[in-house]
């Protein structure tokens, strides 16, 4: 099971990077925003955004109902990064497990 298993692992966790990246990519994306650098007046920039909410907010939903607003800041996406990185730990240790069988 292990050669199967292994390339299988070794996608999803390339998977969580790069959906932790567009988690960023969101933040980052909404900072400039808030503080006027971009502008939703933009089509460009609208239907970026709508992309980025529409990745991410499935995911940041739950957390935003569980961990509120904390003096205006939105702790949601540290979580999911955390919660990420940790899956990516888990697959990983699971990997080396695969790789010494």
């Amino acid at each position: 099971m292990g050669p199967f298993l292994a390339p299988i692992l070794i996608i999803i966790i390339r998977l969580l990077d790069i959906y932790m990246w567009v988690v960023i990519l969101s933040v980052v994306v909404s900072w400039l925003l808030a503080f006027g650098v971009i502008t939703m007046a933009n089509h460009l920039v609208r239907m970026t955004i709508d992309l980025l909410r529409r990745l991410t907010d499935p995911l940041l939903r739950p957390i935003r109902r569980i961990v509120p607003y904390i003096g205006g800041l939105d702790l949601s996406p540290l979580i999911l990064i955390l919660i990420i990185y940790l899956v990516e730990m888990e697959l990983g240790a699971v990997l080396g497990y695969v790789y010494r069988i």
